[in-house]
């Protein structure tokens, strides 16, 4: 149930009354005193059409109240005050909002409207082990793709790996005289520092590895064979971190960029039926207008070699094509933005996709230590993503310990496997994707503000409060009913949570649940401080475990939409 899309229809209907075509403009009031909802589309509107915006609001306000405002027999709104130069507050029916807080009703109804969705994260390059670089793209589009999947969208994961080019010349052509036994590929890192090494110092190892490279393109078999037993060492890394981290890519997902090789001459060939390939200094380019003229995109190269453009192209006519996407979101760092804009032009152009066709790119900004660089080791190498996750659950091993002593060692560390990991990913998840921000140990570990450690303790806090009051969250029925303005104020957080969903679903902006659960937990915990839950009359006490058991749920739910593990104790 989403109350904003509610509203926003209906004060779009009263505009349209009034002769108005604007955007409602809805949003959550600022404070509670204004209500729990404003509409500020009005003053624009008023500006454009040359009328006084407080009495056109006026007109707006009661054409609203003779709106159907019917949702399932309840009446959506309670009031509708003009403020300021002409703002709408709205303050929702208290029965509607008891109507939706039922206790075992679905916390997010399905769109009626859903949409194939296809998402391209994490991407690892295959020559070398997963580290820090990938984090963002692997959490960011793992939470947006669990986020689309509970509003009944059908989301196709598509791990685009790089597994392809003159770098795994050099990498299996050092295999080949070292031997493939498990041990020499046990830390690709080192394996692949001593390939590079090697490659820039030795000559000879330099012309291998290039003749490597012609072997592996023109089908090789034995060196076919020694790349995939190399990409099946590189996969097993990357699923084994894909487990620890919770995320739900699985090998199925896996598309990489070898898959697209054979289809490679039929976009070039594609792309010249349609008249947009230009030589220029014996190399394939499409130049297009809206991307300058002076600014080339690059398909083939003069000695015949295919790019990443045109790997990508090929992606778009697949995912377009056999998968009929709807949406294809890219989650990538920002650098890659220009790229984007290149491909998804191109594309366009050629007739790779169909018009209701979406190619959203989600960029994404850098991960920085405390000196506000590029987050690296003290020695200024890439943190290998298995060191930072073991480092996370030690420092959360040492915090769970000091605070709960009498907790089994086998329970503390289940639980800072949860709190470690929980806390690395929501300091990710909880800051705006297209910034950079900061990594930073103890705050990312405090159990307070918005951290990982609070939710999960807000809601291990909601368990332990049904076992001291020896009460099965499941036992109970019926509907929470606000009667306490801070009942009220969970109520109005409780109901926006699928609106909330909605919002991410659009923007691919996980933060944006970040802060509501966030928003969620403290309310409860005004809550709990103001409305006695265990100790208060029996008709109130079942009423405000009902709050509790609701806020528990959507907590839940949404950490695990953000790949968030929860814990009963901490």
């Amino acid at each position: 149930m989403n109350p904003r899309r509610l509203l926003s229809t209906r004060i779009r209907k009263s505009l349209k009354t009034c002769g108005i075509e604007a955007p409602p403009l809805v949003r959550t009031a600022s404070k509670p005193e204004f209500g729990d909802y404003q509409a500020d589309g009005i003053m624009a509107a008023a500006k454009s059409l040359g009328k006084n915006p407080r009495a056109l609001a006026e007109q707006v306000r009661k054409a609203c109240l003779l709106q159907d405002r019917q949702c399932d027999g309840v009446d959506v709104i309670e009031s509708v005050d003009v403020a300021g130069p002409g703002f709408l507050n709205v303050r929702l029916n208290d029965e509607f909002l008891a109507r939706h807080l039922e206790v075992d009703a679905p916390l997010v109804e399905p769109t009626v409207r859903p949409q194939t969705v296809v998402v391209d994260y994490s991407s690892p390059n295959l020559a070398k082990e997963m580290h820090v670089g990938h984090l963002r793209s692997t959490i960011i589009g793992d939470a947006a793709a669990r986020i689309l999947e509970s509003l009944g969208h059908r989301v196709i994961r598509q791990n685009h790996v790089g597994d392809w080019g003159t770098q795994f010349g050099m990498l299996l052509a050092h295999l080949s005289e070292t031997g493939g036994d498990s041990r020499v590929l046990a830390d690709l890192e080192e394996f692949y520092r001593d390939a590079k090494s090697r490659f820039d110092s030795d000559p000879g190892f330099a012309d291998a590895s290039r003749a490597m490279v012609v072997s592996l393109q023109s089908g090789d078999e034995t060196a076919r064979a020694r790349w995939r037993q190399f990409i099946e060492v590189s996969l097993d890394h990357c699923q084994a971190l894909y487990e620890r981290l919770g995320t739900s890519l699985a090998r199925a997902d896996v598309m990489a960029e070898s898959a697209y090789n054979d289809g490679l001459p039929d976009v070039i060939s594609a792309l010249d039926g349609k008249g947009l390939l230009t030589e220029s200094e014996g190399a394939q380019c499409v130049f297009l207008p809206e991307l300058g003229s002076e600014l080339p995109v690059i398909v083939r190269k003069s000695d015949g070699a295919f790019l990443y453009a045109t790997t990508d192209l090929a992606a778009i006519r697949h995912r377009a094509g056999r998968l009929a996407a709807d949406r294809v979101l890219y989650f990538t760092d920002s650098r890659q933005s220009l790229h984007f804009r290149q491909v998804f032009a191109v594309a366009a152009a050629a007739g790779f996709k169909p018009p209701g066709t979406t190619l959203e790119h989600m960029p994404f900004g850098n991960m920085l230590g405390t000196d506000r660089r590029p987050f690296r080791t003290r020695e200024g190498g890439v943190v290998k993503l298995t060191d930072l996750l073991n480092e996370a659950e030690a420092r959360a091993f040492e915090e769970v310990s000091s605070r709960s002593p009498g907790m089994g060692e086998a329970e503390r560390r289940a639980v800072a496997r949860a709190v470690g990991t929980g806390a690395v990913k929501y300091a990710d998840l909880s800051k705006n994707r297209t910034s950079d921000y900061v990594f930073d140990w103890n705050r990312m570990l405090a159990f307070d503000g918005n951290t990982a450690p609070y939710l999960q303790y807000a809601y291990a806090r909601i368990r332990s409060l049904f076992r001291r009051g020896a009460v099965e969250p499941e036992s109970l029925e019926g509907v929470a009913h606000p009667e306490a303005p801070a009942e009220r104020a969970l109520a109005v957080a409780l109901v926006r949570f699928e609106e909330v969903l909605d919002q991410v679903a659009a923007e691919g902006m996980p933060h944006l649940l970040c802060g509501y659960l966030h928003d969620l937990a403290t309310k409860f915990t005004g809550f709990y401080e103001q409305c006695p839950i265990l100790g208060a009359d029996t008709g109130e006490r079942e009423n405000r475990l009902r709050f509790a058991q609701r806020t528990a749920r959507t907590l839940k739910t949404g950490l695990e939409l953000l790949g968030i593990e929860t814990v009963d104790r901490m």
